[in-house]
């Protein structure tokens, strides 16, 4: 067992009278090989025992070893590993990167779609003592250089081929490089200290275990095993370095808050399909499921291509993460099938979901996740609300969230009326993954619930509504941004506590409501300041046609708006096409309108679907807090935006402040 002489490493909460003795280590640092205070509590789970990856993954081998913890579809088998030959994996590859050259507080670089290799080579470099780096699949060559190049890689693990020549593009740039390891197929050439998946694991097969359990006896919970890259909208990519105390308490208080089973009793499971460069996945995918037995089931790569449902249908997951986007498809989808059934159906459908809706609202009013549900409920579950599930391959699941962007009211109260109520989660790469959390018995609709255990929020400088920048207290406070003191000091203040750079208010029952952010304030030409969110989403609840609104204002007199219209997208570029989505056809076949394209509606061309936009904002105007907050202009566009058009960031990117 790891010596736990370190735990002088200790912070008290600000609030503490008690001032800590000054020490060689603080709360934060921006060395790769530096250490910080923990941030402790007296009791409950802030004061939790310290401990490392490699001793969670001991533990979860020596309660659940013959458990499976893997599994995953090699053509028509499937394949599963239990959790003792996933450590044991885990070990080989330690072995192996140790082999290849990966020196202490050095990156290992892993650009790919989620796979076992994926974990092996996550889990495989922090037990060697290196970084683990995930690449967003997305990266240009250019931006898998910077990553590289900033964690120090001795070694990148890539996919397939396509991500292969990413790198080879670059290598001669990246003068730490010492190996890159493909682990699906086999490379296409033979290359120097270029090693297919097999050829890998052999190097470390027969290796000693003293050399590796010598590093992993010296490696302590206060220092940093796993870098997180933003996205850079503002400026380079900053590498969040979280510590194996950051993951492993995280990983802890957050199983606990969402009460997870542990396998002995009864096996939960996810699906792993969001990507893996993302702490969000990371943390559900990899951690919180280790450390209750759970097992994970990996998805296609074209998951989110299509064949997501297909997945859940074969894996029945007890629990389920999806971003706003594979929700809104999810309900798109089902909306369409809808349409197409006969009357006497759509008739019992529209019934079960109004009874489901106001079942579920009253409960959620009265905050109780138990009591008598109405008779016309049971009838509903049995006719619809059980059928809609299987299909949706959710008929396990009783834990299904939502994050990394905001959801609209519309989506939530969609699957509410269907008895899926979606729980938010929110939360920063800063906070390792999650910060609040909402569950049955802390559930409202748009609000994020209330924090994991040993976790604190504080509103800063609230105005007269309760508004205020959100601020973290907890051990789950990244430790720094790797060689960035400046950036890591606006993000940390003297106390300690987390700035998220997000608006936010609490309600009467402590939940919190995230309603902006504090740059996206709009300060008009007479010096009103207006949050466009709450606005935004508001004409987007009031007009169903809408899929994006955009508020302009800086600096001007009035308040405009630009909007586009909900249209299909394609699934291999991502690009906006001009055919409406069936909803939006629908919703306009309503007002009279024949429009089945965005270019027949989009600069005022449908007058029916103009008129009933303009009447959907002079809703949303009748509840404007003050004249300076009307919209008093509005255009609609002749395309969506797109991640592809370079107008969005991904919604993926997103994660990187809303977990």
């Amino acid at each position: 067992m790891v010596s736990f002489s370190h735990l002088s490493v200790i912070a008290q909460h600000p609030d503490s009278l008690s001032v800590p003795p000054s020490a060689e280590v603080h709360l934060w640092t921006t060395r790769r090989d530096g250490e910080v205070k923990l941030r402790m509590g007296d009791s409950g789970l802030a004061a939790e025992t310290p401990v490392t990856v490699n001793q969670i993954f001991t533990s979860a081998v020596e309660r659940f070893g013959d458990y499976s913890a893997l599994s995953w579809k090699e053509g028509e088998l499937q394949k599963t590993l239990s959790y003792r030959e996933y450590y044991q994996a885990c070990r080989t590859a330690a072995k192996s990167f140790l082999k290849l050259g990966l020196q202490r507080y050095h990156g290992v670089g892993i650009l790919g779609f989620n796979s076992a290799e994926w974990f092996i080579s996550d889990i495989g470099t922090i037990l060697a003592g290196g970084f683990a780096v995930g690449i967003y699949t997305t990266n240009s060559p250019e931006a898998c250089q910077y990553v590289a190049e900033n964690s120090k890689a001795n070694i990148i693990v890539v996919e397939n081929h396509k991500q292969l020549q990413k790198i080879l593009q670059i290598e001669d740039k990246l003068p730490h490089l010492k190996a890159i390891v493909q682990y699906k197929d086999s490379p296409k050439e033979k290359r120097p200290n270029l090693y297919s998946w097999q050829e890998f694991m052999e190097l470390g097969r027969d290796e000693p275990d003293a050399p590796l359990d010598a590093i992993i006896a010296s490696q302590k919970p206060n220092q940093c095993c796993t870098l997180i890259y933003t996205s850079g909208t503002t400026g380079q990519p900053k590498g969040v370095m979280l510590s194996h105390d950051n993951i492993t308490w995280t990983a802890l208080s957050t199983g606990k808050h969402v009460q997870l089973t542990e396998a002995t009793q009864s096996q939960e499971v996810v699906v792993s399909y969001l990507p893996l460069s993302h702490i969000a996945a990371q943390m559900v995918d990899i951690w919180i499921v280790m450390r209750v037995g759970g097992l994970t089931y990996f998805a296609d790569p074209d998951a989110l291509k299509g064949s997501l449902v297909n997945t859940l249908k074969e894996a029945r997951p007890t629990a389920f993460m999806g971003v706003p986007r594979v929700w809104e498809k999810m309900q798109e989808r089902m909306k369409s099938v809808g349409a197409k059934s006969s009357t006497v159906r759509r008739k019992v459908a529209a019934w079960a979901k109004d009874v489901g809706l106001q079942s579920n609202l009253t409960r959620m009013n009265q905050n109780s996740a138990s009591g008598r549900r109405p008779f016309s409920y049971h009838v509903a579950k049995k006719l619809v609300f059980k059928k809609v599930r299987k299909a949706l391959g959710l008929d396990r699941c009783t834990k299904c969230y939502t994050g990394a962007a905001p959801i609209t009211k519309d989506t939530l109260e969609f699957f509410l009326s269907l008895n899926i109520p979606l729980y938010e989660l929110y939360g920063m790469s800063e906070s390792a993954g999650p910060h609040t959390i909402s569950h049955p018995e802390a559930f409202k609709l748009t609000s994020c619930g209330k924090e994991i255990p040993g976790c604190k929020t504080k509103v800063h400088n609230p105005d007269e509504e309760g508004n205020g920048e959100i601020c973290f207290w907890g051990r789950h406070i990244f430790m720094g941004y790797l060689n960035m003191p400046d950036k890591t000091e606006e993000a940390l203040d003297e106390e300690g506590w987390l700035h998220s750079g997000d608006l936010g208010k609490h309600d009467e029952k402590g939940l919190l409501y995230i309603t902006g952010r504090i740059k996206e304030l709009i300060i008009t030409a007479g010096g009103e300041n207006v949050p466009p969110v709450p606005i935004e989403d508001a004409v987007k609840d009031a007009v169903p046609l809408i899929s994006n609104a955009i508020l302009i204002g800086d600096n001007k007199k009035f308040l405009s708006m630009l909007l586009t219209i909900k249209c299909d997208i394609n699934a291999e570029t991502g690009n906006p096409e001009d055919e409406l989505l069936p909803e939006a056809v629908e919703f306009c076949r309503k007002l009279g309108s024949n429009a089945t394209r965005v270019s027949e509606i989009a600069g005022g061309r449908d007058r029916a679907v103009h008129t009933a936009i303009q009447e959907g904002i002079n809703r949303v105007n009748e509840k404007a807090t003050s004249n300076a907050q009307r919209i008093q202009k509005w255009l609609v566009l002749e395309r969506d935006f797109s991640i592809a058009g370079g107008e969005l960031g991904s919604v993926f990117e997103l994660m990187q402040k809303k977990l």
